[in-house]
């Protein structure tokens, strides 16, 4: 899809006639349709010259604490407790030995109880072992002739594809082709954004659209960039704010820097492109480096310079690349004799060629292949594009891949606030197994919160899979059997398939919400999620009999279904099985209860922590939902986390150093509701969060002495109110009792004392029997 003539794309970078080796081909394709590219390359080629590559799993740490744990017997919690306790780096996996070294509850596990210290001896030994084999991730060959003829074969009994007995590393030994045919999950969002605008009546082609379209660079130069291919990190917007770009080649620019070593030349490309001067080390290679600003960035670039200054051949000139690239020394100095002669011939004084060389040589110890980051770079542009002219689509495609991903999806949902764009709660009517776009109800289109602009109408439906624990496949199921919307609780028994669904499914599903348009008490579904079930079932097996009902002809809705009667749960109950069920707070938030309670400590909305920083505000406090904990060792050996966390407002990262962690561990479990007093500092436009002090919210607004008036209507609710009361505790709060006296008389009674009075327990007092008001005085 790029102009190699308009970018400049070398083609013996890829293929060379003067190169001895193979090259390695790596090529992305949508996930979703990986398999019919394999398919394809077995119908061209022949499926017995075709083969995927094995791969041998070895235990990494946690697994051999998990295996070795179940051949000894011992429970499966305290073996994951353990295992727990190991940290998770598939980029370095962490050894055994070091996690112990590293983690003193290992130390103090294993001191403390002779069955772990074994488990752990005997992991040790285990280590690093081969445990199975499987297929690679990516890795295919093609043969010549058939591949058993040239490798030996082993045939996977779930699969009857061929897989070569060969790893990766011998197959190209062996002279088979190594190809890896990668499933790129952009290309997927990509393609899944174009189908719900195709849904929408908008016919898009991303081959075709415009590659200088401002709206998308202006939204790139500014750095919001979230969810856009390889630019959403916070070093890379910074980058792009620095860098404004304007065109195709300073995203491929953008993406060549942005790497260890290269990275150092970003503030020149950046002052060169907005004016500052620069020269060339000679006039013959100007316009090679004039894309650049005088910076050698890519491969392609040494490769030029060595064809136009020293008359190389490009194949030549890319094995010239190649013993740069290895440092080979000895080829090095026989490729120097050749360059500077060469320039010489072509009128170049000696001195200034030895010069480009060795500019050369030690570019290229860090110098990208151009090709590679132009069509990177022009992926990354067309989802940049995408979110710039149609952000519904977009972010409704990109939460669809992400359904599993809890953490992926809270930036979305942050991301789609920030743009003023709704997220429709999850509904068993509405919702399909995947993210969908719906029209805005109010039938006008809503303008974008940051940039006033005009967006599609249309609106993101919560997905039905992306509620935890109820599958993909279940989903995509039961939608099937939705021909019509589901009229009641019942109906919805009586026609849905028990076999997409269990009794964990439908109490996830009733938990986030999904049942809400059909029943209105959550918790009632939930105690009844095993009566739903029954029903279902009961009715699967009459369909199956084929009996006939001797009122069979007659037009009837299902039978009644009686669920439990049971009260429902608190609004922070509701908001917390919410969250458990969903992954983060959708329908409300916990802290929105708390409102009273912030305003007295002095929290602030995290929205607001640039502003104060900027304004010169040291201290903060902010209050929000732990949403995960991530764990490591600082170089001296001690422990600190990084804590992620949530306000109505959006995300927020705090780092806890190893006195504060050890200090608040417990309280910076997820789903805890806490208070941080933070240091803030702005480190390069970018906000540093450090904790300084953690408390429980509850405990924090109990300081803080909030009322609490109560009505109720019998005698019988004092005994539920007491118990509340002597659960919750003394505290600073005020509690005023208002007994319905009947007509129209009310007295009011002033508990004597002061009582733990907090949200909390003025939700539990709202759904005690007999109470008919609870609230603040």
């Amino acid at each position: 899809d790029l102009d190699p003539l308009r970018f400049g794309l070398l083609f013996e970078r890829f293929l060379n006639p003067e190169r001895v080796s193979m090259p390695d081909f790596d090529i992305d394709f949508c996930q979703d349709r990986r398999g019919e590219v394999i398919d394809y390359v077995r119908r061209e080629y022949g499926a017995d010259h075709v083969g995927q590559i094995i791969t041998f799993g070895k235990l990494q740490a946690k697994a051999a604490v998990r295996d070795v744990g179940r051949v000894l017997g011992m429970p499966y919690g305290q073996v994951d407790k353990i295992a727990n306790l190991i940290p998770f780096n598939p980029a370095k996996p962490v050894g055994l030995k070091d996690a112990i070294a590293g983690e003193p509850r290992l130390r103090e596990l294993a001191a403390n109880d002779e069955s772990t210290a074994r488990l752990l001896d005997i992991a040790q030994q285990v280590e690093g072992l081969y445990r199975n084999a499987s297929t690679h991730a990516a890795g295919v060959v093609i043969g010549r002739e058939p591949l058993n003829k040239i490798v030996p074969l082993y045939r996977d009994p779930r699969s009857p594809d061929l897989i070569t007995q060969y790893s990766m590393k011998y197959v190209e030994q062996a002279s088979l082709v190594k190809f890896d045919f990668l499933g790129l999950k952009t290309l997927t969002v990509l393609q899944r954004a174009v189908e719900l605008l195709a849904g929408q009546g908008v016919t898009i082609d991303l081959a075709e659209i415009p590659l200088d379209d401002a709206k998308t660079y202006a939204m790139l130069a500014r750095g919001d960039a979230a969810g856009v291919f390889q630019f959403e990190g916070q070093g890379m917007r910074d980058c792009l704010r620095s860098m404004r770009p304007d065109r195709l080649e300073d995203l491929i620019a953008a993406v060549s820097l942005y790497r260890p070593g290269p990275m150092a030349n970003i503030p020149a490309y950046c002052s060169r492109k907005h004016g500052e001067k620069w020269e060339s080390p000679h006039p013959s290679i100007h316009a090679i480096l004039a894309e650049t600003y005088g910076i050698m960035v890519y491969q392609e670039q040494v490769m030029q310079i060595a064809q136009v200054m020293a008359g190389f051949s490009l194949g030549g000139a890319d094995l010239l690349r190649r013993a740069m690239g290895k440092k080979d020394m000895k080829e090095m100095e026989r490729q120097r004799a050749d360059f500077i002669a060469g320039a010489v011939k072509n009128g170049v004084k000696d001195s200034t060629a030895g010069e480009v060389f060795d500019l050369m040589q030690r570019f290229a110890e860090y110098g990208f292949n151009k090709s590679h980051a132009a069509a990177y770079a022009l992926v990354s542009y067309q989802t940049a594009w995408l979110k710039a002219n149609h952000p519904v689509a977009f972010l409704a495609a990109s939460m669809t891949l992400d359904l599993g991903n809890t953490d992926k999806l809270a930036l979305h949902m942050q991301e789609a606030s920030r743009l003023g764009i709704k997220v429709l709660p999850p509904d068993i009517n509405r919702s399909a197994a995947e993210f969908t776009v719906e029209p805005v109800a109010n039938g006008a289109d809503a303008p974008s919160r940051e940039s006033g602009r005009q967006q599609p109408e249309g609106a993101i439906r919560f997905a039905l899979a992306a509620i935890k624990r109820v599958g993909l496949d279940a989903m995509r199921g039961l939608v099937r059997a939705r021909e019509k919307p589901f009229a009641s609780i019942a109906d919805f028994a009586e026609r849905v398939d028990p076999r997409h669904l269990n009794k964990m499914q439908l109490e996830n599903l009733a938990k986030a919400g999904a049942f809400d348009q059909l029943h209105a008490s959550r918790a009632t579904l939930v105690a009844g999620a095993e009566t739903l079930l029954r029903r279902a079932q009961a009715t699967a097996e009459e369909r199956g009999s084929n009996q006939v009902s001797l009122f069979g002809t007659v037009e009837q809705g299902p039978p009644m279904l009686r669920l439990p009667e049971v009260p429902e749960w608190p609004v922070l109950d509701r908001l917390a099985f919410e969250a458990e069920a969903i992954g983060f707070h959708l329908s409300a938030h916990p802290l929105d209860e708390y409102a009273k309670a912030l305003k007295a400590l002095g929290v602030i909305a995290s929205a607001t922590l640039g502003d104060a920083a900027r304004a010169g505000t040291r201290r903060v406090k902010l209050a929000g939902t732990v949403t995960s904990r991530k764990e490591r060792n600082t170089k001296s050996g001690s422990r600190m986390a990084w804590v992620s966390m949530s306000d109505q407002s959006g995300s927020f990262e705090v780092t806890c150093f190893s006195e504060v962690l050890n200090r608040s561990r417990d309280l910076l479990e997820d789903g805890q509701v806490i208070v941080i007093t933070a240091e803030a500092k702005l480190e390069n436009d970018a906000l540093r969060l450090t904790a300084m002090d953690v408390e429980s919210l509850d405990r924090a607004a109990a300081g803080v002495a909030l009322g609490l008036r109560l009505h109720f209507e019998t005698p019988d609710a004092i005994g539920h109110i007491r118990a509340v009361l002597e659960r919750d505790g003394r505290g600073r709060g005020k509690v005023l009792l208002v007994p319905r006296l009947g007509q129209g008389q009310d007295i009011e009674v002033e508990l004597p004392g002061g009582w733990n009075v907090s949200p909390r327990m003025i939700q539990a007092m709202k759904v005690l029997p007999g109470v008919s008001y609870a609230g603040d005085m």
